[in-house]
């Protein structure tokens, strides 16, 4: 009778302690995986973000002078255009002053997309 038991108390250690371990486990890898899922789309976001205010700035200049700036710095000086120039890169090029500009942000570190 005495083995019987202990045999049980064996078995009992096995679903009170592995079980729970491995749970608890598997539930920290499945929150890691999410918030890197989450950081990775909000990056991609704020490069978008980023894309659409240069953009918005440039369009804006349109509409009030009739023409596109020649580059990023105008928007920067007169239509208050802030983008962290350490975190993104932008592309602008002028094809006309009717035109709208070829532009693109990309992430400064590399990893990101275009923002199209």
């Amino acid at each position: 009778m005495n083995r019987y038991f202990k045999r049980k108390k064996d078995h009992y250690l096995f679903k009170d302690l592995f079980l729970p371990l491995i749970s608890f486990l598997l539930i920290v890898a499945l929150f890691g995986f999410g918030i890197r899922n989450l950081s990775g789309t909000t990056q991609e976001e704020q490069l978008h973000s980023a894309e659409q205010a240069v953009r918005r700035a440039a369009v804006q200049c349109y509409a009030i002078e009739g023409r596109y700036p020649a580059d990023v710095a105008y928007l920067k000086e007169n239509y208050g255009l802030a983008v962290d120039e350490t975190k993104y890169v932008i592309h602008y090029q002028r094809i006309g002053s009717n035109l709208l500009p070829e532009i693109a942000v990309f992430s400064a570190d590399g990893m990101g997309t275009d923002g199209e």
